[in-house]
């Protein structure tokens, strides 16, 4: 997978951006996490923050609610230049969270299955979609968690479809740039 191309069109983008966001989105295993890493360490001046959706996921059923209270806790005040809140999920004890304020003084990534919904249609935002042959991303995020999602999979696999039916499977369609996995 050749990040760079994507990674500079990000750049690109972004430049002379007052409050930039970039949304890195796709499904489970395709890249993301590596995606937005990349992208912080190419990054001119002050890094970005980056925020995973599934920080603020109520569980594994939760995706499609957790990425739109996200929407309206963060992007909407960063988008304003006001500071915004990520309502976190503690996954180990399976109930919120501590609370965690982001101020609007830096660029925002927010990374992870989601994060199309999360960014909603806010304006300037630049979407990035990560794609991957299903039993590729399958492998990587089974292996990326040494088992601790093994058990979880099937579950994840069918909120992602779920959420996708909500937004009616036309996220990878709105992304400005696409990066693509093979397997």
């Amino acid at each position: 997978m050749s990040l760079r191309p994507g990674v500079e069109a990000v750049r690109r983008a972004t430049a002379g951006a007052r409050h930039p966001l970039v949304l890195v989105d796709g499904p489970s295993g395709a890249g993301k996490t590596t995606f937005a890493a990349a992208l912080v360490r190419a990054w001119p001046g002050r890094p970005p923050r980056v925020v995973r959706v599934d920080e603020a996921i109520p569980g594994w059923r939760g995706l499609h609610r957790g990425a739109l209270e996200l929407g309206r806790s963060l992007v909407a005040p960063h988008a304003r230049g006001a500071a915004g809140v990520v309502h976190r999920w503690d996954w180990l004890e399976d109930r919120p969270g501590v609370d965690l304020r982001i101020r609007p003084d830096a660029a925002l990534i927010i990374e992870g299955c989601g994060a199309f919904a999360a960014g909603g249609e806010r304006s300037g935002a630049v979407r990035v979609w990560l794609a991957a042959p299903y039993p590729t991303r399958r492998r990587r995020a089974l292996d990326r968690d040494l088992g601790a999602f093994d058990a979880h999979w099937d579950a994840w696999e069918a909120d992602w479809c779920r959420h996708l039916g909500r937004t009616g499977h036309r996220a990878a369609q709105r992304a400005h740039v696409t990066v693509r996995l093979a397997p």
